[in-house]
């Protein structure tokens, strides 16, 4: 909630600075046609309702930040948290008489502010003119860092950050322009003495109301600063609290465990023992990318998992040892943690939905060979080879996925496809009989397409095999993805070797066709010994298989 809150009263402020952005621009037509546009803006922000969501946005998101800065244990950021974090203090200092001049002086004192009021003063001298145009830049950057920590977790991000980075540098330079220009027109105005007192006077204007600006300004700036000092007087004292609850072990492995007193996130405890941890979120929950297996005695001790975090556990099938590090802060106790992201995890690894973490499911595998491939590229140029390689593994993938599986990998001159594994797994098994079919198919039309350019005809040798496997995602940085790995994956490869021996195409298990719910009746019936397993296993031989369907019954 205190995540959501902050994000939220932040987009507040941020559609209040953008709309304050786009009413600049304006002064590149004139400074009437500004003030025209300053007349909507401030119907929508100096009604009841305006004035309570942007002073509640503001009171929320400067009090949240403090309060994150409290509960923070190490002051370890990253580059553009720090640069955001530096920014966001410089806010309320410069731009204190700014907002007190013109919302304040507005409801306190009645001044009916317009742009010769604003840039009446930021054109006095250079400090104020670089003040106001600092505070343009200051608060559009610290938001656009706050909106690209959010986006960047998106899918459809890439797709649109063209055109948002454009926007992001149109706006604020447009708007410097406008008020560049605002500027030069104002000191015309300012020219003429008697005008501009009879422009001020219609706004409301009164010779003392500059002093009680700044007095109020320098007021508001101390309080802040004196709630800043409070906040950070206060976390030696959190410090000392947490000592009193108890501590927390953190076993990572044999040589490295880290005991600090109850109180910070996993997440903090990783970076303040100099653990390499991913959260391409910076801590705020959003994305999954510092998912950490918990395990230990106390396990049982911990918290149930928040409904935000447990939005993003459930978006990811994390199993219930599986926990978000950045929202998970232990009890007093000792935790054996496994952290399941690599330390340089980005987006993609934060947008990716595994189906779990080594979960155990029923599923087909089929493995999948050419036949002679040593001796069909001997003599060939290595175009002519990866040309005949490609066109082969596009037609089995296209078959494969055609069938309802999905190609896991290929390897060298194989293909291993999985069936059942995002889906329900009963269908698995005809959908990999109807695989297996769709690849002789495709083989026979490749070779036909090929014929002119291979002297010998592609053979291929395909076992499927049918059970229980671990299914997760397995890999290192780039190189992760979905896999399957058990006894049963070792099986089907074994049966993909074995149609050398029994000289046929394909070998599939009796344990698949049966859960098939079907029987190859003419097909030859084998009792085998795979290395690796013990007892027979049952197989059946079909020496062509594009002939499946006459089989099946």
């Amino acid at each position: 909630m205190t995540a959501r809150l902050r994000l939220w009263s932040g987009l507040v402020l941020f559609l209040y600075a953008t709309l304050h952005l786009i009413n600049h621009t304006l002064l590149l037509g004139s400074l009437r046609l500004a003030n025209e546009g300053l007349v909507f803006f401030a119907a929508l922000w100096r009604n009841p309702l305006g004035t309570a969501l942007l002073y509640g946005a503001l009171l929320t998101h400067v009090a949240l930040t403090l309060w994150s800065l409290f509960r923070r244990r190490r002051l370890r950021l990253a580059r553009w948290e720090w640069v955001q974090l530096v920014l966001g203090g410089m806010i309320l200092p410069v731009g204190m008489a700014h907002f007190v001049a013109t919302r304040g002086g507005h409801d306190l004192l009645g001044i009916d502010a317009d742009y010769l009021f604003v840039l009446l003063s930021a054109g006095q001298d250079w400090p104020s003119l670089l003040q106001q145009f600092g505070l343009v830049l200051i608060v559009w950057v610290h938001g656009c860092i706050g909106l690209h920590a959010w986006f960047r977790l998106k899918p459809w991000y890439r797709r649109w950050l063209p055109v948002l980075f454009g926007t992001a540098v149109a706006l604020p330079a447009l708007a410097l322009a406008g008020a560049t220009v605002g500027v030069r027109e104002v000191a015309a105005f300012a020219a003429d003495r008697d005008r501009l007192a009879e422009a001020l006077r219609a706004i409301r204007v009164e010779p003392e109301h500059a002093a009680i600006i700044y007095a109020l300004s320098d007021t508001l700036k101390g309080v802040v600063a004196a709630l800043l000092v409070a906040t950070l007087a206060a976390r030696p004292l959190r410090d000392f609290w947490e000592r009193r609850r108890g501590v927390v072990r953190l076993v990572y492995s044999a040589d490295r465990v880290v005991a600090v007193p109850a109180g910070p996130s996993v997440l903090e405890i990783s970076r303040s023992a100099g653990i390499p941890h991913a959260s391409v979120c910076g801590g705020r929950g959003r994305c999954s990318t510092c998912r950490t297996r918990i395990g230990g005695p106390d396990r049982n001790r911990l918290p149930e998992p928040a409904p935000a975090e447990a939005k993003v556990l459930a978006r990811i099938g994390a199993p219930p040892n599986v926990r978000l590090a950045c929202q998970l802060r232990p009890p007093p106790g000792e935790y054996h943690v496994t952290p399941l992201m690599a330390a340089t995890a980005g987006p993609s690894e934060a947008w990716r939905r595994s189906p779990g973490h080594g979960s155990e499911r029923f599923i087909a595998v089929l493995f999948a060979d050419i036949r002679g491939f040593t001796t069909l590229s001997e003599g060939r140029l290595p175009f002519d080879v990866v040309f005949v390689v490609n066109r082969y593994f596009r037609a089995m993938g296209s078959a494969i996925e055609a069938a309802g599986g999905q190609v896991d990998k290929f390897i060298g001159d194989g293909v291993m496809a999985l069936f059942g594994v995002n889906g329900d797994p009963g269908p698995a098994a005809r959908q990999a009989l109807d695989a297996a079919r769709r690849m002789s198919l495709a083989l026979k039309e490749l070779n036909e397409t090929l014929s002119a350019d291979l002297e010998l005809r592609l053979r291929i040798g395909i076992g499927i095999h049918a059970g229980t496997a671990i299914v997760a995602e397995m890999g290192y940085g780039q190189a992760q993805s979905l896999t399957a790995i058990g006894d049963m994956v070792n099986t089907a490869s074994r049966l993909e070797s074995m149609t050398k021996e029994l000289a046929c195409e394909l070998v599939v298990s009796h344990d698949l066709v049966e859960r098939a719910g079907t029987t190859l009746r003419d097909a030859p019936r084998h009792e085998i010994d795979v290395r690796g397993r013990s007892g027979r296993l049952t197989v059946y031989a079909i020496a062509d298989a594009a002939n499946l369907p006459a089989m099946l019954s």
